[in-house]
């Protein structure tokens, strides 16, 4: 017997490396002083860039989307959506990334497809000035579905300690800022699936004209970066908390960066609701509040600024290519909670 014969491909996994060395070797940064393939990836700060540096790391998933890139047969997707929801994680803290590693396990290992994966991954570290510096690919027989994988991402920034927000400084009146997302991003897809396919008995190559796409089109739309909106504004000091709206949303994350004594007060007519989600909540007959625990209504990321401030900070943001931001509510005093009207 042999390992190819349990199940593992050791020349599969080979010509894996071989194949993503390039795609990586493409995003390194003046930073990096190692070589794919290395046990551990290298990277030197500058020490004359940052008076007192903190590093900010994280690490998360793309979750049950990736479901519907088994469906579709793209998988190049996924890979940004990874990269860009780690990179938002770190950004509410006014961290910018630093490099970024990756992890991606599967029953039976595809050259082909974990290309096609990493190859996001290398677009979106390119876009986000963030260097793909190594990871592991992990061929586990009997353990995934055929044609399954799952993949993991860790990423680590750095900001001037000064510079951090944390949102202690937040106080009733304050405003609450809204960007747009592109869709459910990588959050909700276990309701979502169970409603439009379980349900509703559509398909991924389903074409809705509500929607004016195919119902894969529309799950697999990107998870966006706000970096670049975002890194005018984190010099100046305006900013005084940020959520990234994932799991939970709304009303699960923003109440994650108000302080003691403060809560949310949203009005829900202050922005367009995306058409996908108007279908969700019609046709899985999902309640109001169940909506705006699940998905992110349209909203990824918020933006918690003195209301002084506020029109300037939209219009910089516009000015940066955010179109659509726009003025949610504001903080109350509270007890930490969302209230909508």
């Amino acid at each position: 017997m042999d390992y190819r014969q349990s199940g593992v491909d050791i020349e599969a996994g080979n010509e894996t490396v071989r194949r993503i060395k390039s795609l990586a070797r493409a995003t390194f940064t003046p930073g990096v002083l190692s070589e794919i393939g290395s046990f551990g990836g290298l990277f030197r700060l500058n020490p004359g860039q940052f008076r007192e540096p903190v590093l900010v790391s994280s690490a998360d998933g793309v979750g049950t989307k990736l479901k519907v890139a088994f469906m579709t047969g793209r998988h190049d997707t996924v890979g940004a959506d990874l990269v860009n929801h780690c990179v938002n994680d770190i950004l509410v803290q006014g961290a910018e990334p630093l490099f970024f590693l990756d992890y991606l396990a599967t029953g039976r290992l595809s050259p082909e497809i974990a290309e096609q994966v990493v190859s996001g991954m290398a677009r979106a570290c390119r876009e986000n000035g963030c260097a793909l510096i190594g990871g592991e690919t992990a061929e586990m027989p009997g353990f995934y579905a055929d044609g399954e994988y799952d993949i993991a991402g860790f990423i680590v920034g750095i900001v001037e300690r000064e510079q951090i927000i944390d949102g202690r400084g937040i106080a009733p009146g304050d405003a609450i800022v809204g960007l747009r997302s592109a869709g459910l991003h990588t959050n909700g897809y276990s309701l979502a699936r169970r409603v439009l396919f379980d349900a509703s008995g559509l398909h991924a190559e389903s074409f809705l004209a509500e929607l004016g796409m195919t119902v894969g089109q529309a799950l697999l739309a990107p998870h966006r970066s706000y970096l670049p909106a975002i890194r005018p504004l984190l010099a100046e000091g305006v900013i005084k908390g940020m959520a990234h709206i994932t799991g939970g949303g709304i009303t699960e994350n923003l109440p994650r960066v108000l302080p003691a004594g403060c809560a949310a007060s949203i009005d829900t007519r202050a922005w367009a609701v995306p058409a996908i989600f108007g279908l969700l909540r019609e046709r899985g007959r999902i309640a109001g509040d169940e909506m705006f625990r699940a998905f992110n209504m349209g909203i990824g990321l918020i933006v918690v600024c003195a209301a002084s401030e506020a029109g300037r900070i939209i219009g910089q943001l516009e000015a940066a290519g955010e179109s659509g931001a726009v003025v949610l509510g504001e903080v109350i005093a509270g007890d930490g909670t969302v209230r909508y009207r």
